[in-house]
């Protein structure tokens, strides 16, 4: 069984002007321990897909199975606590609590999943420790230089130890180093602990790394 299956999932957004088909009709799946990039021009509807992925956006219409669990069909608390359970999020703004430190935006999600503080920190220091910024651990987000923070950011990603992570266009912010040394975090925990990466990029240092890619036109996954 794959990790995640789509099946004919589309997104239509309804406004005065008319509908827009941001998504489809996409079908397709993820094994895990993919490092895979879904590709595409802005507009394309990539990130509209990656937020179906994760349970951020309803389709319209189709069925996203995780480790078979459609979660279309699941009412909002209990795709709400799946989400949390399951899937970690890296976003192209980061996303970090202004006001907590390295280490407890890390710590976050398992503080929501209700573990305990000495069990949550060490994992937090333990995940810093692998992204290069234990000396950080202290460090607010406005003490971080972008690249910084967006490592911070697959800290905390991985800190629940999710099923996978979900990438949107995490490099777009970032210089040419920031996203080098980012990506070699990425592709070594891809490696070492068969994290499951799906990217949404235009970013081609991201594509040139990604051992799968997706196009996506309009909507749909293009036929290459």
């Amino acid at each position: 069984m794959a990790l995640i299956e789509l099946k004919n999932v589309f997104k239509v957004y309804e406004s005065q002007a008319g509908s827009v088909t941001a998504v489809g009709g996409v079908s397709t799946s993820f094994e895990e321990g993919e490092f895979t990039a879904i590709v595409g021009p802005s507009g394309c509807g990539k990130t509209t897909l990656l937020n179906a992925i994760g349970g951020l956006d309803q389709p319209t219409q189709g069925e996203i199975h995780i480790d078979g669990v459609n979660i279309v069909a699941l009412k909002d608390r209990n795709l709400i606590d799946f989400r949390l359970q399951h899937i970690g999020f890296v976003f192209q703004a980061y996303n970090l609590i202004p006001v907590l430190t390295a280490l407890e935006n890390t710590a976050f999600i398992l503080e929501l999943q209700g573990v305990g503080k000495k069990e949550r920190d060490a994992r937090a220091m333990e995940l810093l420790e692998a992204v290069g910024l234990a000396d950080r651990a202290h460090n607010r987000p406005n003490q971080l230089s972008g690249g910084q923070q967006q490592r911070v950011a697959v800290a905390r990603a991985l800190a629940s130890r999710p099923r996978f992570v979900l990438a949107d266009e995490p490099t777009a912010n970032l210089d040419s180093k920031s996203t080098e040394t980012l990506l070699d975090i990425m592709a070594q925990l891809n490696d070492k602990e068969k994290t499951t990466f799906i990217f949404s990029t235009h970013d081609q240092r991201v594509i040139d790394r990604a051992r799968r890619i997706i196009p996506l036109e309009d909507g749909k996954i293009k036929s290459v």
